[in-house]
């Protein structure tokens, strides 16, 4: 299953889904409605403790165009944190609604880290089974 994992910035929650999405043998890729400066430390941090390397993944910006080429969009968009919603891009199948760990303590980090581990892993075996 190919799936893109998108949210505001792709550098936090979705470089974290595209990380275990890898782990878990789905074919992921993220980006966000504008390519933040870099992969969040923190996010490289809480991955490495899950025994998940994404130091050398890099922030990148949605290209609408090859939207189609995925089995899946799955979107982080949190109403919360008020984020740009990228749920509204055509092709998205799913929004996550999780909260944006940026500018939070390193345990709000591994919180974040947790629950899209959980989604991913459910994703993950969901297209496994069909």
């Amino acid at each position: 299953m190919k799936v893109l994992f998108i949210c505001a910035e792709n550098t936090c929650r979705s470089q974290i889904a595209e990380g275990f999405g890898r782990q878990f043998g789905l074919q992921a890729d993220s980006a966000g409605v504008k390519a933040g400066t870099g992969v969040n430390p923190d996010a490289i941090k809480v991955m490495d403790e899950s025994g998940v390397d994404i130091s050398k993944q890099f922030s990148k910006a949605i290209d609408s165009e090859k939207l189609g080429d995925y089995d899946a969009v799955i979107s982080m968009c949190s109403i919360k944190t008020a984020d740009f919603c990228p749920s509204t891009f055509i092709g998205t199948q799913a929004n996550w609604a999780i909260d944006d760990p940026k500018g939070q303590p390193i345990e709000e980090f591994r919180r974040v880290r947790d629950e899209i581990k959980t989604k991913v892993e459910q994703l993950a075996r969901t297209k496994v089974a069909k």
